[in-house]
């Protein structure tokens, strides 16, 4: 069996940085069990997955251009020009790094800039990264396949509706 669109697959992996960092690794948290197709992986990966055997492996780059979506369908936000260092020349095209709530890092490319505010793009760490990874396939099941197996496994409890009875008298 290939993965196909709909597969369930389990795959071991590493996703880094071209010459950097692990970004994340099966070796640290275990396989990783998705359905082919419905977004749960990198797209660019899950593009260059479809085809693949269990069993088999697959080493490759995924280019800075397929990491994240266009640029310019990215979010923006308006923040007032007052909150930027005082000592670094804003300008457009400039790069700024700010933290979200959860202390992850976000990348501000400044588009625009009047007296009051100053509009940034909100782009991903991964922006403008080359990805290398290595990926082996544990495991294909063809949905339909996983389904009936559960199901007889572990059919569905009948709701309550369904085993109540009532009993009328017979005319003889």
């Amino acid at each position: 069996m290939k993965i196909t669109a709909g597969s369930i697959v389990r795959v071991e992996f590493e996703l880094r940085v071209k010459g950097g960092d692990v970004i994340e690794s099966s070796a640290k948290s275990g396989p990783v069990q998705y359905v082919h197709g419905e977004g749960k992986l990198l797209p660019a990966l899950e593009k260059r997955l479809e085809g693949l055997s269990a069993g088999q492996s697959l080493e490759g780059e995924i280019p800075a251009a397929e990491v994240i979506p266009p640029e310019d369908t990215l979010p923006t936000r308006n923040i007032p020009r007052a909150e930027f260092p005082k000592d670094v020349a804003v300008e457009k095209g400039a790069m700024f790094e700010a933290h979200n709530v959860a202390g992850a890092v976000i990348n501000l490319k400044v588009i625009a800039i009047d007296d009051k505010h100053v509009t940034v793009r909100l782009l991903p760490p991964l922006a403008g990264k080359d990805l290398v990874f290595k990926v082996k396939v544990v495991m294909i099941e063809d949905p339909v396949s996983h389904l009936r197996e559960v199901v007889l496994k572990h059919p569905p409890p009948l709701p309550a509706e369904a085993l109540k009875i009532e009993l009328e008298p017979v005319d003889d």
